[in-house]
C-alpha cells in the first residue's frame, strides 16, 4: 500500500518504562500503520520534568532513556521525537532524535526554542495552554530566525477553569496560516491537570472523539499517547488510549481525510 500523505501519526507511550515495553509498544505501531500507509513517529519521553507531584514517575532519565530511543530507532528503523527541557540537553538529545519536542509549559522560551532549531531538526512545540492560537506566530518567528527547517506546531487544549481543558478547533486553522504542519494531540486534550490530586486525571474516553473532530478540522496530523494497558501506566494513564483501540480509530482518520479530497 502506497503511503497516504493526508495526515501522520505521532504515537507512542507518556513515558518510558522499560526498554522491553517501549519496545515492543513501537514494534506494534509501525506495524499497524505500515499497513494502513500513515506516516508514522514514534514518541516517549526520557524524562517528563513537569510532573503534579515530587513523588510522580519521570522516566529514566536523558541517558538511559536516549539509550532506549536509539535502539528502538536501529530495530525498527522509525524516526524519534521526545522532549527536552533544558538548554543543557539539547546538544545530547539531537544526536538521537529527529524530531525534537518542546513542552507546552515551555512553548515561550526563547533560548530553548533556539537552541533547538539551531540543531538543524524538526522542532515539534507544544501550544501552550494559556496562549491563544495567533500566539504561536511568534514562536515560529523565533525558530525560524535561527533554522530553514519546518517546525510543526501541536495544539493540547486551553485551560478551562481548574483542572479542565477545552479545544477550539478554530486554532487548527489558523496555526497553519504560519505555514508549519499542525498537529493535533488527542490524548493531553482530554487531559484533567492535576485532577487526581498528586497527579492529573483524564477522560480517554473522549480522545478518539476530538481525534475525529480535528482531522475532519484539517489537521496534518495526529498525536496520540497509547499504552498496552493504560489503567497500569506510570504516567498519563487516565488519558492514553489502548493499543487495541487504535486499528479502529486510524481507519475512521483515514475515512475523515478521505471524504475531506471529495
Amino acid at each position: 500500500m502506497k503511503p497516504d500523505r493526508s495526515f501522520f501519526l505521532i504515537s507512542g507511550p507518556c513515558v518510558i518504562e522499560d526498554e522491553a515495553i517501549t519496545l515492543r509498544i513501537a514494534a506494534r505501531l509501525k506495524e499497524l500503520t505500515g499497513s494502513l500507509g500513515i506516516p508514522f513517529t514514534f514518541k516517549a519521553s526520557y524524562d517528563k520534568a513537569n510532573r503534579t507531584a515530587i513523588s510522580a514517575y519521570r522516566g529514566p532519565g536523558i541517558q538511559a532513556g536516549l539509550r532506549v530511543l536509539a535502539k528502538i530507532k536501529e530495530t525498527l528503523d522509525v524516526p524519534i521525537l521526545s522532549d527536552v527541557h533544558r538548554i543543557s540537553e539539547v546538544p545530547t538529545a539531537a544526536e538521537i532524535l529527529d524530531v525534537i519536542q518542546i513542552p507546552a509549559f515551555l512553548c515561550r522560551q526563547t533560548d530553548l526554542l533556539l537552541a533547538a532549531a539551531k540543531t538543524g531538526k524538526v522542532v515539534n512545540v507544544k501550544k501552550g495552554q494559556f496562549l491563544a492560537p495567533w500566539d504561536m506566530v511568534h514562536v515560529v518567528a523565533k525558530i525560524r530566525s535561527v533554522s530553514n527547517v519546518q517546525p510543526m506546531i501541536t495544539e493540547r487544549g486551553v485551560m478551562f477553569g481548574y483542572n479542565n481543558l477545552v479545544v477550539d478547533f478554530r486554532g487548527i486553522h489558523i496555526m497553519q496560516q504560519t505555514g508549519c504542519p499542525v498537529v493535533f494531540d488527542a490524548t493531553h486534550s482530554v487531559q484533567l491537570p492535576g485532577g487526581a490530586g498528586s497527579s492529573s486525571g483524564g477522560q480517554r474516553e473522549f480522545a478518539p472523539v476530538l481525534a475525529r473532530a480535528a482531522v475532519a478540522a484539517g489537521a496534518d496530523g495526529v498525536f496520540l499517547e497509547v499504552h498496552e494497558k493504560p489503567d497500569q501506566a506510570l504516567c498519563d494513564g487516565p488519558n492514553s488510549i489502548s493499543l487495541d483501540q487504535l486499528p479502529g480509530l486510524l481507519v475512521q482518520l483515514k475515512a475523515i481525510k478521505a471524504a475531506l479530497a471529495v
